[in-house]
């Protein structure tokens, strides 16, 4: 994906009341410059002011930046001197003084702040991080290009593991053979380890997968995604090992109609908040309400989770560009649990729906 990182950057100009944004390692760096680090002991600053770039950096990791042709002035530091002299520098240089920084307040740690207080006591640092995710929920048509790569590797590791999956096998053998599907269809990476719930289990919205084997009856709940691109997938799927009850079939079907009703609901203008009752409102009409407990959707993009989020009450309205999943479900303590998750993007008129795995209860 060819990615214009400069005009992204100039995308910062429209935060008001700041003159520089700190970005630090996680996805907000690599959406703005195309570097991957991950945060560690040794503070690693990427400074904007319009498209430019700055940096406060590592010596060991000045290479890196410079490996992947990213320009920018460095102020490096060392273990020997330590990191202060080169936040000192950077403010000094670039005109901070008195000025106002907007930091990532998601992810910037409590000592890279006083590091820039510490340079200058008069500096103002201003919480942008929402702002930031803002800007990132709009998706161009390369990062949906992406996400629908993703997304079809990951069904298509799916529909392999159907065709291996048996009574008998454990919750964790069957997480780790799909996500050596995932790689093995050309996935760069998963983009979580496979939630795999059985039986009651199934009824732990985020449960942790355990040695319990699959048994002839049992609910099968899957949530597992693909990243290539650095976009990944998120998807759930709910099926029945055998034939189902009449209360499984139940709660299959009305997670089903859920589904479909935020699906319908979801469009240009509509506030978030709206979605979730799309969803809620068929869920607590079939006498749910109490088993369905997590928000309708999240954000999907270069994290797994972030913004727009699909929750009761949230005011923020869709947009073109948007990408999110829509994945209600219900819980029934010692019964089981059935989620369907699908991955949409907002488009002119209404969602289209990026993910298309079946989503009937039959196991095969």
């Amino acid at each position: 994906m060819s990615v214009d990182y400069v005009a992204r950057r100039k995308k910062l100009e429209s935060l008001e009341g700041v003159e520089v944004v700190a970005l630090v390692p996680g996805a907000n760096l690599t959406y703005y410059t195309g570097l991957h680090f991950h945060a560690s002991e040794r503070p690693l600053i990427a400074l904007v002011a319009g498209g430019d770039l700055a940096f406060i950096v590592p010596a060991l990791e000045v290479g890196v930046i410079e490996k992947h042709g990213v320009q920018g002035e460095m102020f490096v530091w060392t273990d020997k001197d330590g990191y202060q002299g080169a936040f000192d520098a950077a403010v000094r240089q670039l005109g901070l003084t008195g000025g106002r920084l907007g930091v990532d307040d998601n992810t910037m740690r409590l000592f890279e702040e006083r590091a820039f207080l510490k340079a200058d006591p008069t500096l103002q640092t201003i919480e942008v991080g929402q702002a930031l995710l803002g800007i990132r929920a709009i998706k161009d048509a390369d990062e949906i290009a992406v996400l629908r790569d993703s997304i079809g590797r990951t069904q298509d590791a799916l529909d392999a593991l159907l065709d291996w999956v048996q009574v008998g096998h454990t919750e964790r053998e069957i997480g780790r053979k799909l996500d050596e599907l995932l790689i093995a269809y050309g996935c760069q990476k998963v983009s979580f380890n496979a939630l795999v719930q059985s039986g009651e289990n199934s009824a732990f919205p985020h449960g942790a997968v355990s040695d319990r084997a699959l048994q002839d009856g049992d609910l099968l709940l899957i949530d597992w995604g693909g990243q290539s691109g650095d976009y990944p997938a998120d998807l759930t799927r709910t099926f029945v090992v055998g034939t189902p009850t009449d209360a499984q079939r139940k709660i299959h079907e009305t997670v089903l109609a859920a589904n479909r009703a935020a699906v319908k609901a979801a469009k240009p203008g509509v506030p978030c908040g709206a979605v979730d009752k799309a969803a809620r409102d068929v869920i607590e009409a079939a006498g749910y309400g109490e088993y369905f407990m997590h928000r309708t959707g999240h954000g999907l993009g270069l994290e797994i989770h972030e913004l727009p989020q699909m929750a009761s009450g949230v005011e923020a309205v869709l947009q073109p560009g948007m990408v999110f999943t829509i994945e209600p479900g219900i819980y029934v303590p010692g019964v089981g649990g059935v989620r369907i998750e699908d991955n949409v993007v907002v488009t002119d008129s209404g969602v289209e729906v990026l993910s298309s795995f079946r989503r009937d209860w039959k196991l095969r």
